[in-house]
């Protein structure tokens, strides 16, 4: 039995969750509290994060490098075969770890400009997805593929920030704004926080010092 190491608000184990459920693998979770990191955990993660994922006595770490070890050794692949479309995929993977380093900003900035900066740097990075999408459900069409596992975390984040404020950053993307309903639904993006995700999330942005938790009404 694989074991994923978790912290239940970080997207980068939900991207992990996601594969493992796609793979139909069966794994335990085993949550820790990231500010107060047990011993047993500083002992096996190299850079204090989550997610690990402990396979037959070795510990993986990265998100990227997990699930990119699950896809290799287990079956249904999630990434294209052509090694170039693989490639592709990859960079698109980096994308999304890219915006969702620009949500933290918007999450936890305390200063009005650097919100509103990073909005629209939010909102140019997903027009230039619409311009990538086909016709959908899924990036590259009717195959779930890594990349999806990776935006799903990413648009998760909306669904709270819908209920307080609006970025406007999916205004007039039809084909985004598919993408990210048909992700909603998917059994292994919906099960991969547990039920209380989104009341969670919203209490840690309102622990903020910050613009956006001003602004939580």
């Amino acid at each position: 039995m694989l074991t994923l190491v978790s912290f239940d608000l970080c997207p980068y184990v939900q991207r992990a969750a996601i594969a493992l459920a796609e793979k139909g693998i069966p794994f335990e979770r085993r949550d820790v509290d990231l500010a107060d990191k047990p011993g047993w955990f500083k002992a096996i993660s190299p850079l204090g994060k989550v997610p690990l994922l402990q396979v037959d006595g070795e510990v993986l770490f990265e998100s990227a490098v997990i699930v990119e070890y699950l896809d290799e050794t287990r079956g249904p692949k999630l990434h294209p075969q052509d090694a170039l479309v693989r490639a592709r995929h990859r960079a698109w993977m980096e994308f999304g770890s890219s915006i969702l380093a620009d949500i933290w900003t918007v999450e936890t900035t305390p200063d009005q400009a650097t919100f509103q900066a990073k909005a629209r740097i939010l909102r140019e990075k997903f027009v230039r997805l619409e311009g990538e999408l086909g016709v959908g459900p899924w990036f590259t069409g009717e195959r779930f593929s890594l990349v999806d596992a990776v935006f799903a975390p990413a648009f998760r984040y909306f669904d709270v920030f819908d209920r307080f404020i609006d970025l406007g950053v999916f205004e007039g993307l039809p084909k985004v704004q598919t993408w990210r309903q048909a992700l909603a639904a998917r059994p292994s993006v919906r099960d991969a926080v547990a039920a209380d995700y989104e009341a969670r999330l919203e209490a840690f942005l309102r622990r903020q010092p910050s613009w956006l938790a001003r602004h939580l009404h």
